[in-house]
């Protein structure tokens, strides 16, 4: 039986070939903190009598979720972070103005990479994927023994096959996401990674890939995985200056469960509150009055999304009843959006930008009040989530949020029908 993604991985790092359902502790190429999972580690390191961190761990922290910081907490969590980074002489900081949402970040600064192994106190680290990394979402005492030991302990999980073949004609890599997490019972993906391979996968860009592996976290992954082909390796030297190891499956791969999808057949879709897994055809929620729609996160908050909803408002005018909120994923992104005309088309709609950050995504601005409704691009619309117990909130990919936005009610489509993927 050959090898599937994340057995060539953990291979490597064991120097053997790993079972599955086997407990081992593997050596981390990188763990990331945010603002919120930072300031836990340092009591934690001291307690073991940690004295300096583990060597050949690479230790990013990023600030991004309370970002800029507005309360006594949010600010006293900066400055721990601020005071760790200082203390332990982390590799990378991201300080606010000068990174983004973490998960982006790490993709554009090249700390994320083929074949390694990531920690990251975060659930959507599962973004890392895109490039043929496997990023697992750990709390801060597994990161504190990282950092003290350069070890994590991982029972060997069963791996899912996806099968991709055609392309995504008629709709973006978030349906795709949708229609998957409607499709797999969340039973089959606990503690599962997803591993997408066959001739589809050359069709997606590495937005479409990171879009894909970061909405898979709300199935209950382990993780997920693309396979590795030119485009990955391009992105790799370009953004990590060639480093990583690219990774397939074997053809004979061993796999839990396989499925296959034919991506022309993928529609566009929303996910019906109060859960990810709630998918639908958007056409059954057409419709339906929204108050705020929102375009940003670290599922579709990068240059590509940014691209399609411009180009669907360019010209025209947000619907006076709703508030449209444009979050760049990062500051790269952000600037190159500056350069490309799309901020500009934003605003004279009517839309707002705000500053990289996962603020509207995780209820941190941009509130929903009671009874209210949001169109999203963001990964979770759990009751309460962006603000109020009582709102609702759908997701959706960019076009249809940016096509609701105009329509001041869910719509996947413009007035003549077009699509804008």
């Amino acid at each position: 039986m050959g090898r599937n993604m994340t057995q060539k991985i953990l291979d490597a790092k064991a120097g053997r070939a790993v079972a599955t359902g086997e407990v081992c502790f593997f050596p981390v190429d990188t763990v990331m903190t945010h603002d919120v999972g930072t300031s836990g580690v340092s009591p934690l390191l001291e307690k073991f009598g940690t004295t300096r961190l583990a060597p050949g761990v690479e230790n990013v922290i990023v600030l991004d979720h309370f970002v800029p910081a507005t309360t006594l907490t949010h600010a006293r969590s900066h400055q721990l972070a601020r005071e760790y980074a200082k203390k332990w002489g982390v590799d990378a900081f991201y300080e606010v103005g000068r990174g983004g949402i973490c998960h982006q970040v790490l993709l554009e600064e090249g700390h994320a990479r083929s074949g390694c192994l990531l920690a990251a106190t975060d659930a959507h680290v599962t973004t890392y994927g895109g490039v043929g990394c496997l990023g697992l979402g750990v709390g801060v005492t597994d990161i504190a023994m990282i950092c003290h030991s350069g070890t994590m302990w991982i029972k060997v999980p069963e791996v899912i096959g996806i099968e991709l073949t055609g392309s995504l004609d008629n709709a973006a890599a978030k349906d795709l996401a949708i229609h998957i997490l409607a499709l797999i019972p969340f039973d089959l993906l606990n503690y599962r990674v997803v591993e997408f391979f066959g001739p589809g996968v050359a069709s997606l860009s590495m937005d479409d890939r990171f879009c894909l592996c970061n909405m898979l976290s709300e199935g209950g992954v382990k993780s997920c995985l693309v396979a590795g082909d030119d485009t990955t390796r391009q992105y790799m030297e370009e953004h990590a200056g060639g480093r990583g190891t690219i990774i397939t499956p074997d053809p004979d791969a061993e796999f839990a469960h396989r499925y296959t999808i034919d991506m022309s057949a993928i529609v566009p879709m929303v996910a019906l509150p109060h859960h990810p897994t709630k998918g639908e055809p958007a056409v059954n929620a057409e419709g339906i009055t929204v108050n705020q729609a929102f375009l940003g996160s670290c599922t579709n908050g990068r240059i590509e999304d940014l691209r399609v909803g411009a180009a669907i408002i360019r010209g025209k005018k947000i619907h006076p009843d709703v508030r449209f909120i444009v979050t760049p994923a990062s500051q790269t992104v952000y600037l190159q959006a500056m350069e490309e005309g799309l901020i500009k088309d934003f605003i004279e709609a009517g839309a707002m930008v705000t500053n990289p950050s996962c603020g509207a995504c995780i209820g941190a601005s941009s509130l929903l009040a009671p009874g209210e409704v949001c169109i999203a691009t963001s990964n979770r619309n759990f009751r309460g989530r962006m603000g109020s117990i009582d709102a609702f909130v759908y997701l959706a990919s960019p076009a249809t949020v940016a096509f609701s936005a105009l329509a001041g009610e869910i719509r996947s489509t413009g007035p003549q029908g077009e699509r804008g993927e």
